[in-house]
C-alpha cells in the first residue's frame, strides 16, 4: 500500500514539474521602430491583439509590452541577451544578426515580413543630382550606419556605379539617427545634407521647398522589397512555442485589419505613434500608396544576403529566404 502511496505521490509530482517546465511566458517583450512602416505593430498595441489570440490558443492572461526603438543594433544586443522577445527590423540587420548566431543554441531569425515599401534618399543641396555628387563634407542621415537598409542599398549602389571595390565609397558619409531626429535635422539644413528615410518622413519632406529625391531602394532592389519584418531568438521561439504562435497569429491579424480598416488604421497610427505634423489625411493617403503594402510575405530577402555575403558583410549565406525564417512561415511565397 505505501509503495502504491509512493508511486501516486511521485506521478503527481512529476506532472506538477512537467506542467512547470511547460509554463511559457505571462509576458512578450515587443519593440518597434519610428515611422509608418511600422503599422501593424502599433495596431497590435492598440487593439491588444496578443492578449485576445493568447486567451485563444488557451494561455490565459498573456500581456504584449510594447517599447520604442530606432537603433538596429540595439535591438538585435537586446534579442541575443533575452531582455527583447520580437524585435522588428529591415532585413541587412537581421542577416547580419542571423549570420552572426547561425549554428549556436540562440539564432536569431524571422518571423515574418512586415511591409514592402521604398525608401527614398532625399537631398537638401540642389546641385546634387546623384550619388556622384556628394562631397567629403556632406552627411547622409540613416537609421544604423553598416547594418541598415539605407547603409547596404548605398552600398549596392556604389557597387554599382564605382565597381564591387568600391562598395563602401559612401560609408563615410553616413551618420546613425532616428529618423525623427534625422528628418528635424535635414530640414533645418544642420549639418545634414541627405536622409534615406521611408513613410512618412519621405513624403514629408518632398513637401518642403529645396528638397528633392536622387534615389529610391526599389531602383536599386530592381522592384519591391520587404523594409521591415519581425524577429525572435530561437530561445523564445523553442521554449514558449504557443505564445510564439499566438503573437504570430496576432500580427497577421494586424496586418489583415489595416487593409480592411485603412481609416481606423490611419487613426491609430497617429493615436499610438504621437506623430503631430500629420494629419488623418495625410496617413490614410499613404497607406493607400500603391508602392506601399503590409504583408507578412518576405520579399528580396535573398537578394540583400547575396550582396552581404559577396562583400563579406555576413560570413554565412543562406541558401533559400527560409533559412533565416522560423518553419511557421515557410508555406508563403517569399524570395
Amino acid at each position: 500500500m505505501k509503495f502504491k502511496q509512493s508511486l501516486l505521490a511521485l506521478a503527481v509530482t512529476g506532472a506538477l514539474l512537467s506542467t512547470h517546465a511547460m509554463a511559457e511566458v505571462n509576458q512578450v517583450r515587443i519593440v518597434k521602430q519610428y515611422g509608418l512602416g511600422f503599422l501593424p505593430l502599433m495596431v497590435m498595441e492598440d487593439q491588444k491583439l496578443v492578449e485576445k489570440q493568447a486567451k485563444a490558443a488557451g494561455l490565459g492572461d498573456v500581456k504584449g509590452v510594447y517599447l520604442t526603438l530606432s537603433n538596429p543594433s540595439a535591438m538585435n544586443e537586446g534579442l541575443l541577451s533575452g531582455n527583447l522577445d520580437v524585435g522588428t527590423n529591415g532585413p541587412p540587420s537581421v542577416l547580419t544578426i542571423w549570420s552572426r548566431t547561425k549554428g549556436t543554441a540562440n539564432e536569431i531569425k524571422g518571423m515574418a515580413g512586415m511591409i514592402t515599401t521604398p525608401m527614398w534618399l532625399n537631398v537638401n543641396k540642389p546641385e546634387i543630382k546623384s550619388i556622384r555628387d556628394f562631397k567629403p563634407e556632406d552627411k547622409i542621415a540613416v537609421t544604423s550606419i553598416k547594418v541598415s537598409i539605407p547603409a547596404i542599398i548605398m552600398q549596392m549602389a556604389a557597387a554599382k556605379e564605382w565597381g564591387k571595390e568600391n562598395y563602401a565609397k559612401l560609408d563615410p558619409l553616413t551618420v546613425s539617427m532616428s529618423h525623427p531626429d534625422a528628418y528635424a535635422a535635414f530640414l533645418s539644413k544642420r549639418d545634414i545634407t541627405a536622409h534615406f528615410t521611408s513613410p512618412p518622413y519621405m513624403y514629408r519632406e518632398l513637401e518642403q521647398q529645396g528638397i528633392h529625391r536622387i534615389l529610391s531602394s526599389d531602383d536599386v532592389m530592381g522592384g519591391t522589397t520587404t523594409f521591415s519584418m519581425i524577429y525572435s531568438s530561437s530561445k523564445f521561439h523553442d521554449a514558449n512555442p504557443k505564445t510564439y504562435k499566438a503573437v504570430l497569429a496576432a500580427f497577421s491579424e494586424a496586418v489583415d485589419f489595416i487593409e480592411k480598416n485603412q481609416k481606423e488604421a490611419a487613426q491609430i497610427y497617429l493615436r499610438v505613434s504621437g506623430d503631430k505634423k500629420s494629419t488623418q489625411e495625410d496617413i490614410e493617403k499613404q497607406i493607400a500608396d500603391k508602392n506601399l503594402t503590409f504583408t507578412t510575405t518576405p520579399l528580396n530577402i535573398k537578394k540583400y544576403a547575396d550582396f552581404m555575403y559577396d562583400v563579406g558583410s555576413i560570413k554565412n549565406k543562406p541558401d533559400s529566404w527560409k533559412d533565416v525564417f522560423f518553419p511557421e512561415v515557410h508555406d508563403l511565397k517569399g524570395s
